[in-house]
This record gives C-alpha cells, sequence and structure tokens, in this order.
C-alpha cells in the first residue's frame, strides 16, 4: 500500500510522554510513522502481520493521520473507511459481505471458536449492523495461522463490499 501516515499533535506527544497506554507494539508502530514511509516501507521493517488494523487503530484514536499515497490517482481514504453506503438498501450486497464474511472465517479459522460470530453475521439486517463485526471478523482472521498471510487482501475486498 501507498499511503504515508504522520503523527498528529497528539501522536507526537504520545512518543514524548507515553501517556496512552499504549501497548509496546503499537507504540513502536506509532514511532516508525514519520511521514515518508510508505504502509509497505513499515511492514518491511517491523514485520507486523497486523500492520494495517495497527494503523487503522492509531488513526481513528487520532494518533496518526493519512497524508499522501504513491499511486497515482488512489484516493486517500481511511485505513479501515468502509465502502459507501448505498442510497437505497442492497440486500444482494448485503449478502455477499455476509457470504464473504462468513466464507472466509470459516476457511481461515474454522466454524469452532467463531460459531456466535458466525451466527451474529448471518443475522445482521443492515450493513451498518454487519460493520459492528468487522473488527471481530478481521481480528479472528489476523490471529488465524493462514488467515495472518491473507490479511490484508481480504480485508481490502471485505472493506469494498461491507
Amino acid at each position: 500500500m501507498g499511503a504515508v501516515f504522520v503523527k498528529t499533535p497528539k501522536g507526537q506527544h504520545e512518543v514524548a510522554s507515553k501517556s496512552g497506554g499504549l501497548t509496546p507494539r503499537v507504540r513502536r508502530v506509532l514511532i516508525m510513522v514519520d511521514g515518508k514511509r510508505t504502509v509497505d516501507d513499515l511492514r518491511a521493517l517491523l514485520l507486523a502481520d497486523d500492520l494495517q488494523h495497527t494503523l487503522g487503530l492509531l488513526e481513528e484514536d487520532g494518533y496518526i493521520a493519512i497524508v499522501a499515497s504513491s499511486v497515482a490517482g488512489e484516493p486517500l481514504r481511511s485505513i479501515t473507511a468502509f465502502a459507501a453506503l448505498p442510497a437505497t438498501p442492497d440486500p444482494l450486497r448485503l449478502q455477499q459481505a455476509r457470504n464473504f464474511m462468513s466464507n472466509t472465517l470459516k476457511v481461515f479459522v474454522g466454524s469452532l471458536g467463531t460459531t456466535s460470530l458466525l451466527d451474529r453475521i448471518e443475522r445482521a439486517e443492515s450493513h451498518l449492523e454487519l460493520r459492528r463485526y468487522y473488527d471481530e471478523w478481521y481480528l479472528a482472521i489476523v490471529t488465524s495461522r493462514d488467515g495472518r498471510r491473507e490479511a490484508e487482501s481480504l480485508r481490502r475486498k471485505l472493506l469494498d463490499v461491507i
């Protein structure tokens, strides 16, 4: 990913003071964000399997902000930005998102231990409701051995339909 992040004033304060209660791993990612390195550069330096998720959390909490993209014509959007909701409910797109989340959980994690999440995903009646399960879905994928390797690709695909 060609996105570049910079520390916000809150992020700079956190690096100086350690007052935000960040875990050492998340703090290390924050320290490495310098406004010059792309996400791919950070991935090579940090060897973090869940880098996208960590950057997303830092962005949502206001520690970092996206400032540039090295891919020409690529719109800058939040690293965890969902696709725009359709003006009218789209049952087909909702079912696609449900199927994608359920199938990836079954393939990469297995249904044992994710039964509750699978049930909630199947019962979701709107995109908004389904989006509430995104973090739990991503955590399950990224913490599985096989899902970890595919997590970034799966995350991007889901964000396009959810």
